[in-house]
């Protein structure tokens, strides 16, 4: 499975999906010279996120199933929004057309669910916190109400050339989270 590109066909699997995909093309009608951003399996220190929510389960239980045949691309919000204001020194800058359009901005690298939670106890366990093993488990052990892609990875190179923005590898950031959060004590 190779990362989706912007120009790639779309094809959502529910709603959800759906919805954004309406909204991408709604903002894109009204307004042909702003920039849409796609991102996935975005976690912080704040609010509710799959980060905070492995770190929750860990202190409940020894052992979490989860997903390990589902792909993606953790992106930290903080690293999101210091990328958006590179970004947007670029647009108010600027007339370049090729700077406008729909952009993906995940950080560098992919896992499977199962993938990084182990990253999140190993991170959380070397710094003090509440660590749980992983039991890998398939999509379809797992029923939700949603249906999720087996792979919702995005290539982000072309914000790379358009914007010169690049997001940090997604280990490293989740390392600074992750430290954030058990030294708050989450």
């Amino acid at each position: 499975m190779s990362p989706y590109a912007e120009d790639d066909p779309t094809g959502p699997t529910g709603v959800y999906g759906s919805s954004k995909l309406a909204g991408e093309r709604a903002v894109l009608a009204e307004h042909p010279d702003s920039a849409v951003l796609r991102t996935a399996w975005v976690y912080s220190p704040f609010g509710g996120n799959f980060v905070k929510t492995m770190l929750r389960l860990a202190a409940e239980r020894d052992e979490i199933s989860v997903v390990d045949d589902q792909r993606g691309n953790p992106t930290s919000a903080l690293d999101i929004a210091d990328g958006l204001l590179r970004m947007a020194a670029n647009l108010c800058g600027g007339d370049d057309a090729g700077q406008r359009g729909v952009f993906h901005m995940t950080s560098a690298g992919e896992a499977s669910w199962a993938e990084l939670a182990e990253a999140i106890f190993a991170m959380s366990a070397e710094t003090g916190g509440v660590s749980a093993s992983v039991k890998r488990i398939r999509t379809v052990d797992y029923p939700t109400p949603a249906k999720r892609p087996a792979n919702s990875s995005l290539d982000s190179s072309k914000l790379a050339r358009r914007h010169g923005v690049r997001l940090p590898e997604w280990r490293s950031s989740l390392k600074d989270v992750v430290t954030r959060l058990v030294e708050a004590g989450a």
